[in-house]
């Protein structure tokens, strides 16, 4: 059943009123891990009579799951991962109380009994992340310590090696060894200090935060209290448990605006900003005071802690801001590149950086051509440090765990860039994706933050791009229809592209949900067009192309015939109709300056013919020149911008009172077409821009000539996103501003492959299908009940580290696989050391995930 706008509103209101209330959107919910270290502090730390943070105690005591696990949930209300080591740390703080032996049991039990199929699920079709690896077996230790009884049948005896084994990899690995930088090794300083005989306090204590924190982790910071007596950490959990008595979040604090500037970031990606825009506007108006007021803040960024979290930050502001028409300088995210030991620390833990530098990556996107020296460099440092990872995730032998969806989503970045993807099918692309890129934080897993997970935002994307897809279906129809009853279908040449021109309007202009008139308008216009231009290039004769053109230029085709006469009839009654549709709203006539766009179209194609049949050669300014009209883009833009809101002054359709904006998309989309087309023509013995060049400069190689007009495309390319994207740059309203760049799109999505995908017969048809009559596959990658069919494939076993003793088994290309080592301390660690931190281990520093 396809769903209905008022079912969509309805949606829509319950959102605005759950996530953007006058409460804050942030309330992070509770985590058990965290808040059982809290729970084992005692209130002296020389003697354990009574717990220091009771309220997180007898949250403990009293929030133990039916089943006897503590911890996350999933959809379907089963145990995640996280319950592994979350109940372990639960079950552990209760028996340092001596209290809840009840709790114990069930907790222990639980284990005893999921433990297989937690595991095996979870090995099998998803990444164990590192910080489960390294938290679970520590837990495992803790426990034992602490006197608790913890054994394993032989089936989950092997699944527990496997981690332990994993861990010893992480710990052993050679390139963490070489490291130099202890700090990414503190936030899982509860997990790995129970491996050290001795460990120097004062490499702990240096690394306390000026929140009071040690990396912003209640567990980390309560192991350091535990193990420094420092007051600062003390502070700091006396001020968490203050803010969260009952139960403390996973990290603390986390960025409140951070969140907000995600919230509209997932909103946007799923298609939904049409339906909060006063919502959206807020979070960016502040977002926008804090941005401009970062400068002073650079030096200490510099040498933050959470320098990924802040770039993160930083160009997720920039871009969105940018988007959004706000004026703002790339400066304070892209301040790095002139900083060595900031460069040489992404290049070196490039895995601590990859979210930022992907989000740095999209920022670049949005470059202006003033921009080129500065965010150019940006771009290309952070492509290739983006590749690189692409590269180590596909060779086991390198250490590195990379969640394979957010492989996914670098791959999509990376090999389809932004300027030629199509609004529509990217939201699909984000729906079907965002179960698998959640905003996370946390340590032991990929912990979700509910605002960025909710569950009525996807499923109102999901009904939203269904309900767009009901309405591009019917329009699709009729459009269709029009084909056939203009008479166009009749003509039996050229090109018949009425789907591709429909799906290409439908999928670039989604600001437009319920403007059909806009959309069937534009379809209409470039059907026609790609009619008259097959007409004039390979059917026509000259008299005939000439008489065409003569009735066209005094609005009068009584004297055609034939082929020239349908197209004659068919632009005049289109002309007609959309002049008293603009009568019928404004009040205004416009005729003649739709006719004069027309006219002007026509000129153009039949000064190209007289060329082409007079064997002319044209300069290369009057090849571009001319070219510019011939593509017939600002006919279709401009006429289309008459019925957007606010319409386009009238005036504006008048070739002398062209925006640079629009003769910058005249320009761009005929060199795009020129640089992808001139071996066809040349063939064909036509003119071509790139040909011309040529022959202006014979000495020159072909090559080079491509490459300096593809470069010359790239400067106004940038030049138009700069006015398509800041207001007041032009006279014309942000609505055609974005439909020329919309525009923009689509010609840069046809031409930017080894052919021309508007020519081909299929390139389009699976996008086609995708946009407008399959709907999206919002799925889940996790093992689901029964069998699920879309549970990715297993890894090619011949890929798998031929030197390891387990093999055989079914790994995932990113799982670390070492020599079998159980519940023993890092080899490399001497006992009798005074710092084994300064033995160089170091651990993987990927805390905050943001994708």
């Amino acid at each position: 059943m396809e769903p209905s706008f008022s079912s969509i509103e309805t949606l829509v209101k319950e959102i605005k009123k759950e996530m953007f209330s006058s409460i804050s959107i942030i309330s992070p919910s509770t985590s058990a891990y965290e808040t059982a270290w809290l729970a084992m502090i005692p209130e002296d730390p020389h003697e354990r009579k009574n717990p220091a943070f009771k309220g997180c105690l007898d949250w403990v005591l009293h929030s133990q799951n039916d089943e006897g696990f503590w911890g996350e949930e999933d959809k379907d209300g089963h145990p995640t991962i996280d319950a592994l080591p979350a109940t372990l740390a639960c079950i552990l703080a209760l028996k340092l109380w001596g209290i809840g032996d009840d709790n114990i049991n069930r907790g222990l039990k639980f284990i005893n009994e999921s433990i297989v199929i937690i595991l095996k699920e979870k090995q099998r079709y998803n990444h164990l992340p590192y910080g489960f690896v390294l938290l679970f077996p520590s837990m495992i230790e803790h426990a034992q310590k602490a006197g608790l009884e913890i054994s394993f049948t032989n089936d989950q005896h092997m699944i527990v090696e496997d981690i332990f084994l994993k861990r010893q990899q992480i710990l052993d690995s050679k390139c963490i060894v070489e490291q130099n930088d202890c700090s990414s090794f503190l936030p899982y300083l509860e997990a790995i200090l129970l491996s050290y005989d001795q460990v120097d306090m004062g490499i702990i204590t240096k690394q306390i935060g000026y929140d009071d924190s040690l990396y912003k982790s209640p567990s980390a910071t309560a192991q350091a209290f535990l193990a420094t007596g420092d007051q600062r950490c003390l502070k700091y959990l006396q001020s968490l448990v203050q803010n969260f008595p009952n139960g403390v979040p996973p990290v603390y604090p986390i960025s409140e605006d951070l969140v907000k500037l995600c919230v509209v970031d997932q909103i946007q990606r799923l298609g939904l900003a049409e339906y909060f825009p006063e919502e959206i506007q807020q979070i960016l108006s502040i977002a926008y005071r804090n941005y401009v007021g970062i400068n002073k803040l650079h030096i200490e960024k510099k040498n933050d802690h959470f320098l990924p979290l802040r770039l993160y930050n930083d160009s997720l502001a920039f871009r969105l801001l940018r988007l959004h028409g706000y004026d703002v300088t790339p400066g304070n995210f892209c301040w790095f590149l002139d900083d060595e030991q900031v460069i040489g620390r992404i290049k070196k833990d490039s895995s601590q950086f990859l979210s930022a530098i992907l989000n740095i990556y999209r920022a670049t996107d949005l470059m202006f051509s003033r921009e080129t020296d500065q965010l150019g460099v940006v771009r290309s440092f952070s492509r290739e440090i983006l590749e690189k990872s692409m590269s180590l995730a596909e060779n086991v032998n390198d250490f590195v765990v990379i969640l394979p969806n957010f492989l996914k989503m670098v791959e999509h970045e990376l090999n389809m860039p932004w300027i030629a993807r199509l609004d529509h099918l990217d939201h699909r692309f984000w729906i079907e994706e965002s179960k698998s890129h959640p905003l996370w934080v946390g340590k032991s897993s990929f912990y979700r933050l509910p605002w960025l997970h909710d569950e009525k935002l996807l499923r109102l994307a999901e009904q939203n791009y269904k309900f767009r897809q009901a309405i591009y279906r019917k329009e699709l129809e009729e459009v269709g229809k029009w084909c056939k009853t203009s008479g166009l279908s009749t003509l039996r040449f050229g090109r018949e592209k009425t789907t591709y021109c429909y799906f290409t309007v439908a999928s670039s202009a989604t600001s437009l949900p319920h403007d059909s008139i806009v959309r069937i308008l534009i379809t209409k216009m470039t059907v026609l067009i790609t009619y008259a231009d097959d007409f004039f290039d390979m059917k026509g004769s000259l008299q005939e192309l000439q008489c065409l053109n003569d009735a066209v230029n005094i609005w009068d085709g009584e004297g055609l015939d034939g082929l020239g006469k349908i197209i004659f009839d068919v632009l005049d009654n289109l002309v007609n109709n959309i002049s008293e549709e603009y009568y019928h709203r404004y009040k205004s006539d416009i005729l003649e300056g739709i006719r004069d766009l027309w006219r002007e179209t026509f000129d153009s194609w039949m000064v190209e013919t007289c060329w082409s049949k007079n064997d002319y050669v044209p300069t290369t300014d009057e090849c571009l020149h001319l070219g510019m009209i011939s593509i017939a883009v600002h006919t279709v833009v401009l006429i289309a911008s008459c019925f957007m809101n606010p319409k386009i002054p009238e005036h504006k359709l008048r070739p002398s009172e062209y925006e640079d904006i629009t003769k910058l998309l005249m320009a761009t989309t005929r060199m795009l077409n020129e640089t992808q087309s001139y071996q066809k023509e040349q063939l064909d013995g036509k003119n071509n821009l790139v040909l011309l060049y040529l022959k202006e400069n014979p000495n020159v190689d072909i090559e080079y000539i491509v490459g300096n007009i593809k470069e010359t495309v790239e400067k106004k390319k940038r030049q138009l996103v700069e006015l398509a994207l800041i207001d007041g740059l032009n006279d014309l309203p942000k609505s055609s501003n974005y439909l020329h760049l919309q525009c923009l799109k689509v010609f840069q999505m046809l031409y930017s492959y080894a052919n021309n995908r508007f020519d081909t017969e299929t390139d389009l048809v699976p996008y086609i299908k995708k946009a407008i009559f399959v709907p999206p596959n919002h799925h889940v990658l996790m093992p689901m009940k029964g069998k699920d069919k879309s549970i990715p494939v297993l890894p090619d076993p011949s890929r798998l580290n031929k030197k390891s003793t387990i093999s055989s088994r079914a790994f995932d290309a990113n799982f670390v696989i070492g020599l079998p080592r159980m519940l023993t301390k890092p080899r490399f660690i001497k006992s009798t050391s005074k710092s084994a931190l300064k033995e160089g281990v170091v651990l993987p520093n990927f805390r905050i995930c943001f994708i």
